[in-house]
């Protein structure tokens, strides 16, 4: 079976000093693209270098609602700037989305940084990776309003069965990470047992999101076989059907070369 790690911070330690182990490591496991999305502006060339130099790298690139506080107005206008230029290895603008769970959040900045990103997913014909915490309801309604043709992903999906359904209806995929392989996450689990399949992308917010039985290590991209097989024990479906079903819509949503 094959899987693609749809969202990996791989800008990151213990990626960045030690790629090509990192991407080996992955593959052994199945795990033959990895998608890895950006916080800042700061991180923007880093990121598109690291998807060309290797072939199993992707880049998105966008400003992280986490750190609304070191955005400026300009890096909206450096980030326009990288796409205007043409790069086959950038896939996405992300990581974007809102917040609510940290202290300060400045909310005003972060919609309007929404917004504005939402607008050039549009513009430039991408797709979108989204961080919500606590404002799935909120989310929801600005990406009514922006109506992004590529759509996107919901990363890291761990809200209700109707707030799930909702981003469904409005054409975004769900992201399945470390979440549901903690027992106690009865509610996500349950939500993500019932979800359309065609609806799921695999990931692992590595080195974020720690699975069960790994606490305390970071997270790496060749551990989303490990929520694939956490997946398989929650749904109906045989695992090749799942499998298959997760390349196919990751294949579909970032136009990745089959």
């Amino acid at each position: 079976m094959k899987f693609i790690d749809t969202h990996c911070h791989f800008d990151f330690p213990p990626f960045v000093d030690d790629a090509e182990n990192s991407i080996a490591r992955a593959a052994q496991a199945g795990v033959e693209h990895i998608i890895v999305p950006c916080v800042d502006a700061s991180r923007f060339a880093l990121v598109s270098q690291l998807a060309q130099q290797h072939a199993a790298l992707y880049a998105a690139l966008g400003l992280h609602p986490i750190n609304i506080a070191q955005h400026q107005e300009d890096h909206l206008d450096r980030l326009e700037q990288h796409l205007q230029t043409a790069d086959a290895k950038r896939v996405a603008i992300g990581e974007i989305g809102l917040d609510l769970y940290m202290n300060d959040p400045d909310f005003d900045k972060q919609t309007r940084l929404l917004d504005a990103q939402l607008k050039l997913a549009k513009r430039y014909d991408l797709p979108v990776i989204l961080h919500s915490r606590r404002t799935h309801d909120q989310l929801a309604m600005h990406l009514r309003r922006h109506d992004v043709p590529r759509r996107g992903v919901v990363h890291g999906f761990a809200g209700s069965q109707q707030q799930a359904e909702r981003f469904i209806q409005l054409g975004y995929a769900i992201g399945v990470g470390g979440t549901i392989t903690y027992e106690r996450a009865s509610k996500t689990r349950n939500t993500i047992a019932s979800l359309p399949l065609d609806a799921l992308l695999l990931e692992t917010d590595a080195p974020d999101m720690p699975l069960h039985g790994f606490q305390g290590q970071p997270n790496r991209p060749e551990r989303a076989r490990n929520v694939f097989e956490v997946l398989c024990q929650l749904r109906s479906e045989p695992p090749a059907e799942i499998a298959d079903a997760l390349w196919h819509n990751s294949l579909r949503l970032f136009a990745l070369p089959a």
